[in-house]
Formats: structure tokens, C-alpha cells, sequence
């Protein structure tokens, strides 16, 4: 029997940006994230041309900086995002900015040794996987049923926006002076942890010490709860299907417009076009969708849009010039964040909220190893064959994997099972009368009702 998602709403009418802007916390949480971004891609920036600077020139160890600051997700996200656990959300993200914002400011001492440089840099993201991770598993608590869902898509659009403003403004204050963007970055991080120190209510932490054991147990249960619960795990195959095409435009951006130099954009004007259509698109998508369709046609539209995202780029096979793949390249980035914010509001409601912190860990290292691998894998294909042919071949193949996926998705009963078992473990009563929707009830902050290493039903919902 094909499997499909329930499309009833959850309770409660569409949210507004008036609602979600209009809690305090939120606000607080969505401008210090904003900064923190910002700073990040500002950074970034800076220090790919400090290190350049410094090695007179060298492509090889510039490009190195940059990669460095993904490495803290490859080698530990899921274990770093498990300390959030352990602590309050808002010590642990007012902590990881001050420890940036030393750091960062460290990276601008003048005549700072390369190698000094990197180690700087691969500390101060370390702290990245805890922040984030604290700060994913506080929205649900702060923001609740559709409003958490607009949320996520204000995020994500605020996400794509900074790093466009984050590389320009980094861009062109590193060619005055590095120090002073790195020192900018350092200013953002300050400011970040007084708006989440000031502006976001003291709470437990979600998992009490009595309840804790050895760090990589506790992150082995993330890994379990999200592949050992039937629509955690749909959801995650989703997420990570759509992440191992959607980048892939971006990643070969500067080889595309390398091979259509001569379609009257420069070569570097096309590789700006094309790497920035992506992530307009998402942001175009995550604000329409987000907020002029009503949850339940949201949820109609996830699989559609999921089949979409990758579908768009197949006529890239036809190699059409730059502005025609950036606008490819812009019509999946809309189709994947409106298809996102749904399938991560949807998750978060399935997840007891003493594991919240470890998903996220689980999920977003998921999302930075597929990322990098695409780009790898069809970076080396094209150097065997066209661009264009990569490109819309991959996302050819996308297309069947998304298919398959969709109609993988489980039942509407299981959705709501999953949903109602979370609420029961995070206290919140599920009334006898409810519709078998899934619900957005506030989870009660604090603990689950059972030590993380102990199996329940709630954990294993079938």
C-alpha cells in the first residue's frame, strides 16, 4: 500500500511573522543568530585572505583556511552537539560566543604564523556544533505548533541571506585590512551572547545529571533515536537526498562558468550569478511558502517540492548559458526551502525534547559530509565530462531517489504516533478527543521521563 503523509493541519490557524516576531525570546535568538552568521561568512572571508596574504600567495592553503572551518563537523558534530545537552541552552550558547569571540579576536594579532592561524580557527569552530545544536533544540521550546515552522523558514531565508552579506562585507573589508574583519567578527559575537544572555529565559537543561552517562553512549543514542524511529528516519533520508543535489550548481559554479565565458558574462560575473541563485531562491521560497500557504497545503506540497528540487536542474543537460542556469539553479533552491522548514518542523515535533540537541548534531553533520561528497564526486566527474552533463544527469538521478523516498514516506497514522509518543515523553498530555494530528503543543521544558540510554516505545514508534 503507497505510503502518505496525513495532510490535515496541525492545530491552530496559519501563523503571521507579527506572532512569531511578536515572542520576545525568539527575537532575541533570531538577531543574535543573524550576527553570529553574518560574522561567520565575514570571517571566512578575512582569513582566506589573510592566509594568502601571508604566504604570498599560496591557492593551496588559503583554500585550506577555509575548509578548516568545516572540520569540526566531520570529526565530532554529533559528539560536540551532545555537550548541549548536559547544560542550559543559554549557557551554552552565551559560552560558545565568548570563546569565538576571544578567539577570533586572537586570529587578528598582526604577524599571527599561518599554522597558528588554522589551529585558532579550527578552535573557534569547534565551539559551532554546541551553539548550533543549543539553539535548534531551544525554538521548539520557545516557538510552538505553525509558528515554529515559520520559524525555521525566517532561519533558513536569514541563513542564506547572511552569507551573501557575510562574503561581500568580509570580501571588501579584508581587501582594507583582515584584522579589522576579523575583529568585526569578534564585535558580532559579543553583542550575540548579551542579546541571548539578556533576551532568553534560564532553563534546565534537558538532560538532568542523574540521567547522563559515557558522552559517546549519549551521542550513539542521537544516531539511534533518528534512524531507529520510522519518521525521524524518513525524514532525515529526505533531507539528506535533497542536500545531495541541491549544492551541486553552487559547488561547480566557477567550472560552468568557466566552459560559457564567451555568452557575454564575464567569467567571474557568471560563477557570482550562479553561486548566489541558490541561495535567493531558498530565500525567496522559505519566506513565500513559509508564510502565504496554511500548514495543510504545506505538508500537501512536501513531496511534490521534493521531486521538484532536483527536477528543475535536469534541463541542464540542454547546457544553457549562466542566467539561464542561475535561474535554474534559484527555482531548486526555492522548491527546497519550501519543502525544508515543514519536514524540520515535523522532526523536531517527533523528537523528545531530551534528544533535540543530539539530532540536530546527527542531522546537520549528515547534511556538511553529503554536501562535501556531491561536490567531490561530481567535481571529479567533470573533469572527465561536460558540466552540463554532470549536472543534469545527477539531478536526473535525484529525481528517482526523491521519488523513491516519497513514496517510502509513512502513513499519516504513524506520522501522528510518532508525534503523540514525543508529547507524552516531554509531559505534554495528548488529549482523548484530539484529532490524529500531528500537534504543535508546547513541550514542557526539562527532561524526558526516562534516563536517554533507557528504550521505550516512545523511542521506536512502528
Amino acid at each position: 500500500m503507497e505510503a502518505t503523509v496525513s495532510e490535515r493541519p496541525s492545530p491552530g490557524r496559519q501563523a503571521t511573522f507579527r506572532e512569531v516576531f511578536g515572542q520576545s525570546e525568539y527575537r532575541a535568538v533570531f538577531a543574535a543568530s543573524a550576527l553570529s552568521w553574518v560574522g561567520d561568512y565575514v570571517a571566512k572571508a578575512a582569513v582566506t585572505v589573510l592566509v594568502y596574504q601571508q604566504t604570498d600567495g599560496s591557492v593551496t592553503l588559503s583554500a585550506a583556511a577555509f575548509a578548516v572551518s568545516y572540520l569540526p563537523w566531520l570529526v565530532g558534530g554529533p559528539l560536540l552537539a551532545a555537550l548541549a545537552e548536559r547544560h542550559r541552552y543559554r549557557q551554552v550558547m552565551v559560552a560558545c560566543d565568548l570563546v569565538r569571540m576571544a578567539l577570533t579576536a586572537l586570529i587578528a594579532v598582526p604577524d599571527m604564523p599561518v599554522w597558528a592561524i588554522m589551529a585558532l580557527l579550527f578552535a573557534t569552530t569547534l565551539a559551532n556544533p554546541p551553539s548550533q545544536a543549543a539553539r535548534s533544540a531551544l525554538l521548539p521550546v520557545i516557538l510552538t505548533g505553525d509558528r515554529l515552522v515559520l520559524g525555521l523558514s525566517l532561519n533558513a531565508s536569514v541563513g542564506q541571506a547572511a552569507q551573501v552579506v557575510g562574503y561581500l562585507v568580509g570580501a571588501a573589508v579584508a581587501a582594507f585590512s583582515p584584522a579589522v574583519a576579523l575583529l568585526l567578527n569578534a564585535a558580532t559575537f559579543a553583542v550575540s551572547a548579551v542579546l541571548v544572555r539578556l533576551g532568553v529565559r534560564d532553563r534546565e537543561p534537558a538532560m538532568r545529571e542523574t540521567h547522563r552517562s559515557h558522552l559517546l553512549r549519549e551521542t550513539g543514542e542521537g544516531f539511534r533515536i533518528v534512524f531507529g524511529t520510522p519518521v525521524l528516519r524518513a525524514i532525515a533520508v529526505l533531507v539528506f537526498s535533497a542536500m545531495l543535489f541541491s549544492i551541486v550548481p553552487e559547488g561547480l559554479a566557477a567550472a560552468w562558468a568557466g566552459e560559457r565565458s564567451e555568452d557575454g558574462l564575464g567569467t567571474g560575473l557568471a560563477q557570482a550569478v550562479i553561486m548566489a541563485a541558490n541561495p535567493a531562491g531558498y530565500i525567496l521560497g522559505g519566506l513565500l511558502v513559509g508564510r502565504f500557504f496554511t500548514p495543510a497545503r504545506r505538508l500537501a506540497l512536501l513531496r511534490p517540492l521534493a521531486v521538484a528540487a532536483p527536477l528543475v536542474l535536469v534541463p541542464a543537460l540542454l547546457d544553457p548559458p549562466p542566467t539561464v542556469v542561475a535561474l535554474l539553479a534559484a527555482a531548486c533552491g526555492f522548491a527546497v526551502a519550501g519543502m525544508l522548514p515543514t519536514a524540520n518542523g515535523l522532526f523536531v515535533r517527533a523528537l523528545p525534547n531530551g534528544y533535540r540537541a543530539r539530532a540536530f548534531g546527527v542531522m546537520a553533520t549528515g547534511v556538511q559530509v553529503i554536501q562535501g561528497a556531491a561536490v567531490l564526486i561530481t567535481g571529479l566527474l567533470a573533469d572527465r565530462f561536460s558540466v552540463p552533463m554532470v549536472v543534469g544527469l545527477w539531478s536526473a538521478a535525484g529525481v528517482l531517489l526523491m521519488l523513491a523516498t516519497a513514496l517510502r514516506w509513512p502513513d499519516g497514522a504513524t506520522v501522528d504516533t510518532a508525534v503523540e509518543a514525543a508529547e507524552r515523553a516531554n509531559g505534554s498530555p495528548v488529549p482523548e478527543d484530539r484529532a490524529r494530528t500531528p500537534a504543535g503543543a508546547r513541550p514542557r521544558p526539562g527532561q524526558p521521563d526516562r534516563a536517554p540510554g533507557e528504550r521505550s516505545r516512545s523511542h521506536a514508534v512502528t
